[in-house]
């Protein structure tokens, strides 16, 4: 399962109902977040999901993306944390972030390293990866995708049958790609293993505003999060500032053929009345949702 927290959702400035941006991604007993506004920390305790993040993706360098890595850093430092940090963000950005992450210790508790990703890099954790790609902000900006590599396909345990396959340790080796002998006779996976089948994929804008790097970078993806800081109002101030509306963040799902769209970001003036947003999205994409704070999204596997 691949879990999803919203644990900030506001745009710039923070309400009484939503903090600045950060996202928890768990996936098989590791965590990662993307950005840490301010009090990303209270939010990790109030929401309950451990302190244990081995990579920090900033998705910019302003400061309702990064200022909360000064004090979670330093609550790791006092919680005993030992494991090196992996911090990173857009090129141009590394010196903000590296100072940030220092900022208040003399001398960090833990190994901090402050790297740089370009459109197109990734960062590899197995059998999945989060790659960067561009985004639309007026300055160094990358948004995130999480994707996985596509699985073994379907084991058909009649059919192994049916050629005279034991069961046991046979059978795992032609579901991971081998051909093994039975007697005189050669079986092939693809005798008995189905097609590959299609991983999962978590994407992440950060600010922008819609952008083609983001259709290419969610196309059919599970799960995109997209930022809406204003509605239809207010289209000249979302063009202005290089942000997105909810009705443009739909339009990019509705191209990418998206299974899901969760909105956030969302402007302090919509904080009594966010289901407006979502209403537009809906226009063009009906399954859009706006995110608020704890909201807690799951990914199972499709097929």
């Amino acid at each position: 399962m691949i879990r999803v927290r919203f644990l900030g959702t506001a745009a710039a400035r923070p309400t009484v109902r939503r903090s600045v941006s950060a996202i928890a991604i768990q996936r098989e007993g590791r965590s990662i977040l993307w950005d840490c506004g301010e009090g990303t920390q209270r939010q990790i305790m109030r929401f309950g999901t451990g302190f244990t993040f081995s990579h920090i993706f900033i998705t910019h360098a302003h400061a309702d993306h990064f200022l909360g890595l000064p004090g979670l850093l330093r609550t790791m430092g006092l919680q005993g944390r030992d494991e090196r940090m992996n911090i990173y963000g857009p090129a141009g950005a590394v010196a903000t972030l590296d100072a940030a992450a220092r900022l208040g210790m003399e001398r960090p508790a833990f190994p901090i390293e402050v790297s740089s990703l370009r459109p197109g890099d990734r960062v590899d954790f197995g059998d999945w990866a989060v790659h960067a790609f561009r985004a639309e902000h007026g300055v160094a900006a990358l948004g995130y995708a999480l994707i996985e590599e596509p699985r073994l396909g379907r084991f058909d345990v009649e059919a192994a049958r049916r050629l005279g396959v034991p069961e046991g340790p046979l059978f795992g080796r032609l579901h991971r790609g081998e051909t093994i002998q039975v007697g005189d006779r050669s079986i092939s996976p693809d005798d008995v293993v189905g097609p590959s089948r299609p991983g999962r994929t978590v994407v992440y804008t950060g600010d922008t505003r819609p952008s083609r790097a983001t259709v290419r970078a969610s196309m059919r993806a599970d799960l995109l999060i997209h930022e809406a800081t204003f509605g239809s109002d207010e289209v000249g101030r979302a063009r202005e500032t290089r942000h997105s509306t909810a009705l443009e963040a739909a339009e990019v799902a509705a191209r990418a053929r998206v299974r899901r769209l969760v909105l956030t970001h969302i402007s302090a003036r919509y904080s009594e009345s966010p289901e407006r947003l979502r209403d537009q999205a809906r226009e063009v994409f009906p399954e859009a949702g706006v995110a608020y704070d704890g909201l807690e999204v799951e990914l199972g596997y499709h097929g």
